[in-house]
């Protein structure tokens, strides 16, 4: 936080030390603000909206601890260094215990003692404002949580309730359902200060995978030229999401196992272990239970990490919910490309909701974004499908034009529906005179 715009309101009846103290932190280039009255600094507060507070803890009429009490109820968010003229270790911790992040005694032996505890309580705030910044960015940039859950509302629920605890969290589910996403909104919801550090275990070779999760010091390897911090300590009061968890390496699984275990790791090249109080978040598309029963992934660090297991369905399984995410994507995409935004038809419904999804949610924006590039007219035209359907999956699911998917659409809703062009149609979404007359020219035989 830059000093100028750090506020800071200093309250002592010492007029002689309140003066001094101001001179010091102003010719730091704090802003300063000083009383020598606990009741006339109270009235400042609303005013002067002070990022700390610097008191002493015995005043007249009021002492330090109960102004403290009193101004918190007015600035919640303010930080406040206590002075004491009695170094006595009782005084000090009851301030501490009270919320005071430091003490200070006077007289003052060093000028650089305040200088020191002041600048730290702004590099703090200052971290503590960007990582604020950075999760409202991360937030602000999610698609709203209704179309994150659709469909998954109990999933949400399960968020909702572990994202304040400190539990470790293991998500199931296929590729390309959403688990990042969703260990976004637990990080977000949580409100840990620190940042989301996010990690693909398969995505990076697990000789270079070591040093990016722990770090490294200078001379640990060939080319390691300068000191590197790991992922773990970048998440440092944050949440570290380990993506494709169950393809770590044996050698990395017992490295895991110990940061779950004690909170501490070493970089590569040191013997000085370091702590981290990261919230970890894992994920997998495969069977952990089943990998440890085989001895192919550890047992224990399995055991670890399935405090909180979670599983994300498919996105087949909440069909009726997939045109509204559609929806979603269609705009949210189109505002990607600086294209214009056009709906989806309606009669691609159907098709959307019965075609199996292998690759989920991430193939469905796919789909969408291909759907966008191509189409000219007032609505999105749906290009040819040319992943290769699942057995057993319905004729929708084949390859074909938007004419080919719509007829095939009609024929699925009539067999659904034993013939009745009523119903057909409400599944459709369109009149009955409109099928009727897509009937006539797909020339389907009912």
């Amino acid at each position: 936080m830059e000093k100028t715009t750090f506020r800071i309101l200093i309250v002592d009846d010492e007029q002689s030390f309140l003066l001094l103290m101001s001179n010091i932190l102003t010719d730091e280039g704090y802003s300063v603000q000083g009383s020598s009255s606990p009741d006339a600094a109270l009235r400042l507060l609303d005013g002067f909206r002070p990022n700390l507070i610097i008191t002493d803890l015995k005043m007249p009429n009021m002492d330090g601890i109960t102004f403290m009490d009193k101004a918190r109820q007015v600035v919640p968010d303010t930080d406040f260094i206590m002075v004491t003229a009695y170094a006595a270790v009782d005084t000090a911790i009851a301030a501490l215990k009270k919320g005071a992040l430091e003490y200070i005694t006077k007289p003052l032996k060093d000028p650089e003692e305040l200088r020191i505890a002041v600048a730290k309580i702004a590099e703090r705030q200052g971290l503590i404002a960007e990582n604020r910044q950075l999760r409202s960015d991360l937030f602000g940039a999610l698609p709203p949580l209704e179309v994150i859950f659709a469909g998954m509302e109990a999933v949400l629920r399960d968020i909702e309730d572990v994202a304040p605890t400190d539990a470790t969290v293991i998500m199931y589910g296929e590729t390309g359902t959403g688990k990042s996403l969703i260990a976004k909104v637990l990080h977000h919801l949580s409100g840990r200060p620190g940042p989301f550090v996010e990690i693909n275990c398969a995505a990076i070779p697990e000789q270079l995978l070591e040093s990016e999760l722990f770090g490294f010091e200078r001379g640990a390897f060939t080319g390691a030229v300068q000191q590197k911090k790991g992922r773990f300590e970048i998440a440092h009061d944050g949440t570290i999401f380990l993506d494709e968890i169950a393809e770590l390496g044996p050698g990395l699984q017992a490295k895991l196992l110990k940061v779950l275990q004690d909170k501490t790791f070493e970089r590569l090249g040191s013997l000085n272990s370091l702590r981290t109080n990261a919230r970890i978040v894992a994920a997998t598309n495969r069977n952990l239970k089943e990998l440890a029963a085989e001895k192919k992934f550890r047992e224990d660090l399995y055991y670890r990490l399935s405090v909180f297991p979670i599983t994300i369905p498919p996105l087949r399984e909440r069909a009726d919910r997939i045109p509204a995410i559609a929806d979603y994507l269609a705009a949210a995409v189109a505002s990607r490309l600086g294209k214009p935004t056009r709906p989806l038809p309606k009669s691609a419904y159907p098709m959307l909701a019965q075609y199996e999804w292998p690759g989920n949610i991430r193939e469905l924006e796919n789909l969408i974004e291909r759907s966008i590039i191509i189409s000219r007219g007032t609505e999105l035209s749906i290009p040819r499908m040319s992943e290769t359907p699942p057995e057993g999956t319905a004729v929708l699911n084949a390859a074909g034009d938007m004419k080919s998917i719509e007829r095939s659409a009609i024929i699925s809703a009539l067999k659904q529906t034993s013939g009745n062009r009523r119903k057909a149609a409400e599944i459709l979404c369109i009149s009955l005179r409109s099928l009727q007359y897509k009937i006539r020219d797909y020339a389907i035989e009912d």
